[in-house]
């Protein structure tokens, strides 16, 4: 397999009145062309390794490489590029602009990358339509259902085509129904050139996805893997 992303010994703990150990010394390759689901309890560290994962958050001790290059924690600026380049992130909660319709909320995150408005609007556009909502582009996050506003989250961030995908309870504020619609459009983003990464309590979800990972006592333990 080929692997995009390496874990080396990762480790993350937060200092309050004692030390609190979240990850600890994890070592993992994620492959391409896989859909990983992350299961485990509250507090677990689910949340903490997707926002390492996703360069938002630095660990304490240990190193990720990413496409063959070993990440500089102390370089935010070109870690911010890579985030933009290479990895679309999905969250729990409604992350949209408020103040701008959902073609905005999509097409602003081209930008971070160009410059070219129209080259942005017009993908943002074809994305949109991909995502059965091209009648709802001009519509604020508030005129939105559930699961139009992930299809939307979704669509921003497939907008800049990452190879990386990182989702945290997509569907965890959704009904059953809805959420199933979320989560066909996320399995329907596999390609041989990107890994999906997800965290959900949903133990339907985490058994669909080709390998399930359970965080355990700060690290990650396979409990099922359907492609070796």
């Amino acid at each position: 397999m080929n692997s995009l992303i390496t874990l080396n010994k990762v480790s993350k703990s937060f200092l309050t009145s004692k030390k609190i150990s979240i990850l600890k010394k994890i070592n993992f390759k994620f492959d391409l062309g896989k859909i990983y689901s992350i299961v485990g309890p509250s507090g677990s560290g689910k949340s903490t390794l997707l926002n390492i994962l996703s360069l938002i958050d630095k660990p304490t001790s240990g190193s990720i490489n990413i496409s063959g290059n070993s990440i500089n924690f102390l370089n935010s600026s070109k870690n911010d590029k890579i985030r933009a380049e290479k990895i679309g992130i999905v969250y729990q909660q409604n992350s949209l602009l408020p103040d701008f319709t959902a073609l905005e909320n999509i097409y602003l995150a081209k930008l971070s990358l160009t410059n070219n408005k129209k080259k942005a609007v017009e993908t943002a556009k074809n994305i949109i339509k991909k995502m059965g909502l091209i009648d709802r582009i001009n519509h604020f996050p508030s005129e939105l259902s559930g699961g139009e506003i992930q299809r939307v989250a979704i669509a921003r961030a497939l907008i800049n085509a990452p190879q990386i995908i990182l989702a945290d309870e997509p569907t965890g504020s959704l009904d059953s129904s809805t959420a199933k619609e979320v989560f066909n459009v996320l399995y329907g983003l596999k390609n041989s050139n990107r890994i999906i990464i997800y965290a959900t309590h949903n133990r339907y979800f985490a058994n669909k996805a080709d390998c399930k990972l359970e965080m355990v006592n700060g690290n990650i333990k396979i409990i099922n893997a359907r492609i070796k």
